[in-house]
């Protein structure tokens, strides 16, 4: 059953067509991988599911509703987060106080930091925001402030962040890059570990070990267009990938 469908999605900026007549299904429970090479119009597919783009024409529907023209913290209310290329995190917090601001904002439905003071008072916040930081091995770090953490902290940091507000679809863009292999390694295991839980996720990765590692499926899009969808050892021996993504060469 499908938790997400996109259907005949397009974009343009200006003469640039980023997208074209893009479809997509996303089952619920799976990891669904989107790769392909730079350009190919995976971050801007991606900001169209979380209302910071709207398609020019085509749908986008969660959990059978419509995502088009609802503002992005709508879109967070109903079920889907985002993790960005770039970790978002308060620096100047501590890793407690980050967990807590998105817990409190998905009870309370705001994301505004003017409701700090009613959090700080909040023990059911606290405990779960406590619990959830422990899920991704960062508890002993809880008092520490965010902007000191490692790049793949900071990853795990905002996966706690994510995963607080109890999301079905988590979306993730290049979660791994910049990170050395350990890091790289960890957050391949964390990911496994958060779909085993039954939270569909969709994977936009440059990292073919990242991709075949986790994915149950797999999308290529390239200039703005589905060239290849299905299995993963269905497209690591698809030719039409191979020379799009590798220039001819195998994954």
């Amino acid at each position: 059953m499908s938790i997400l469908s996109v259907q005949n999605v397009n974009k343009s900026f200006g003469g640039l067509k980023a997208l074209n007549d893009v479809n997509l299904e996303i089952e619920a429970g799976t990891v669904h991988a989107i790769i392909g090479p730079n350009g190919a119009g995976k971050s801007t597919l991606l900001n169209c599911f979380v209302g910071r783009l709207d398609p020019d024409t085509g749908t986008v529907t969660f959990d059978g509703k419509s995502l088009l023209g609802i503002d992005p913290h709508e879109i967070n209310q109903t079920g889907v987060s985002r993790v960005f290329q770039t970790p978002e995190i308060f620096g100047d917090l501590t890793l407690l106080e980050n967990v807590m601001i998105p817990a409190f904002a998905k009870r309370d439905g705001s994301f505004t930091m003017n409701a700090w003071g009613s959090v700080s008072g909040q023990q059911d916040i606290y405990t779960k925001a406590i619990d959830m930081l422990a899920d991704v091995s960062l508890d002993s770090k809880a008092n520490d402030m965010a902007g000191q953490l490692s790049r793949g902290d900071k990853r795990r940091l905002e996966l706690a962040m994510c995963l607080v507000q109890e999301p079905k679809l988590l979306l993730l863009d290049e979660p791994t890059a910049g990170m050395a292999r350990a890091d790289t390694n960890n957050t391949i295991d964390l990911m496994k570990r958060i779909a085993e839980r039954g939270v569909t996720m969709v994977v936009i990765e440059h990292d073919m070990h990242v991709v075949f590692s986790l994915a149950d499926r797999i999308s290529v899009l390239a200039q703005g267009t589905v060239i290849a969808e299905g299995l993963p050892q269905d497209i690591k021996g698809d030719p039409r990938v191979q020379e799009a993504y590798l220039g001819g060469a195998h994954l």
